[in-house]
């Protein structure tokens, strides 16, 4: 998934980002720097925020050496 299209699902929801960050037990602050572009998302909370709002898979990527 995209940021776009996570930021058009919480549209249709309902919900702002505060509220998803809430929900799934995350500061705002830093759910907004990962849909940003401000925190890469390669590992630590940053990730596992991706990885909850879909954008990213759980699991690190697969590349031949």
């Amino acid at each position: 998934m995209t940021v776009p299209r996570f930021k058009s699902n919480l549209r249709k929801q309902g919900k702002t980002i505060r509220q998803w960050a809430e929900e799934n037990g995350f500061p705002a602050w830093a759910v907004y720097r990962v849909l940003n572009g401000v925190d890469k998302a390669n590992f630590g909370r940053a990730h596992d925020i991706a990885v909850a709002a879909g954008i990213k898979s759980a699991e690190p990527d697969q590349q031949a050496a």
